[in-house]
């Protein structure tokens, strides 16, 4: 049998996910067709990037001149030739998910949430889309931390670091945490992907 390695039960959960045998019944007569899900995100937020904002340096006076704070770490990975801006200016709509909502309720690693996530029509963001959204999201709730699906950029220490946003009281800061291929996050985790066009 080509699909061998399939046992009796996954055949009868296919079976009944058809319709059960009047389903397999229209799907071999070529009356019924499946296809895959379509997956329509709900736009977060619109950001721009390539704002004029072109250094480290530039950024780090922006975030501190609108009141904004920077983790240590964050402050390191900005200096880093792995953060780049975009030359000209342009939008990009941002998704909020969690890990959760990609369908791992016990959690899963950076990998996993990545490819679950292309798979399902978003893409990862540019690195300049963690200070952006720092500048242009001055109205987050507090408790909220949102961490940017991206690329790891690796600080000084070796460690790979992904951007995030976060609001404790009164402060709002430009943070990082891990961003291992096969560090775990919890189902509750939320990430920002950008939405394909």
């Amino acid at each position: 049998m080509k699909y061998g390695e399939l046992n009796l039960g996954q055949i009868e959960a296919i079976v009944n996910r058809i319709g059960g045998m009047d389903g397999v019944q229209r799907f071999l007569s070529g009356e019924l067709i499946l296809k895959e899900i379509e997956y329509e995100w709900q736009v977060f937020k619109t950001i721009k990037l390539g704002t004029g904002l072109k250094t480290a340096d530039d950024f780090r006076k922006s975030l501190k001149d609108n009141g904004f704070s920077i983790g240590d770490w964050a402050n390191d990975i900005l200096g880093k030739s792995q953060f780049t801006v975009a030359t000209k200016e342009t939008k990009i709509d941002l998704v909020v998910i969690s890990v959760a909502e990609l369908g791992f309720k016990n959690g899963a690693t950076r990998e996993q949430i990545y490819t679950r996530a292309k798979e399902r029509g978003l893409d990862l963001c540019p690195a300049e889309v963690g200070p952006q959204l720092r500048l242009q999201y001055k109205d987050q709730p507090n408790g909220e931390v949102l961490i940017v699906a991206m690329e790891p950029i690796s600080g000084s220490d070796g460690v790979l670091r992904l951007f995030s946003v976060l609001r404790r009281d009164s402060d709002m800061w430009l943070c990082s945490y891990y961003g291992g291929p096969d560090d775990v996050w919890y189902s509750d985790d939320r990430f920002v992907f950008s939405r394909r066009k």
